[in-house]
């Protein structure tokens, strides 16, 4: 008599280089300036939470931005071939999904598209990050301006 038991595949786990990501969770208020202006001209809130599985981070957000207003979902992965943190970011700015790359070490976070790049730096406790996108050297326009903001946790994920 045969056999019937059925082995099957064991569940796959995330990589633990994702853990870089935890410090990114939770609901944030964000405010901030473009470099040319005198008083904040940008506002927003973002949710960033693990997907189901923990193998992807979702980024819900939405911004004003000197008086355009956007919402965005941001789905960020981890490839373990070439160590890095890629994403692609649906937006109602357009129809093309644009790719974007992160890095989370220690209190640093880097995220940056082709043309403009932000580095911000967590607060002692994590509840704070601080940080400027600027436009890579000769790729300014009235689209990649550059400004500073600053991102306060409001909830825990």
């Amino acid at each position: 008599m045969a056999n019937d038991e059925t082995i099957l595949p064991e569940k796959p786990i995330p990589d633990p280089a994702l853990r870089r990501l935890d410090k990114l969770v939770g609901t944030w208020s964000l405010k901030g300036r473009t470099l040319d202006a005198q008083e904040d001209n940008i506002r927003g809130r973002t949710t960033i939470e693990w997907l189901p599985g923990g193998f992807f981070l979702a980024l819900r957000g939405e911004i004003e931005f000197q008086g355009f207003k956007s919402q965005s979902l941001e789905v960020i992965g981890y490839d373990p071939t070439t160590r890095g943190f890629s994403s692609t970011v649906y937006s109602d700015m357009g129809g093309v999904p644009m790719p974007y790359w992160w890095d989370v070490q220690d209190d640093v976070v880097t995220h940056w598209m082709e043309g403009s790049k932000y580095t911000g730096t967590f607060s002692e406790d994590g509840n704070v990050l601080k940080g400027g996108w600027r436009p890579d050297e000769g790729k300014e326009s009235a689209e990649n301006v550059g400004y500073d903001a600053i991102m306060i946790r409001i909830l825990d994920a």
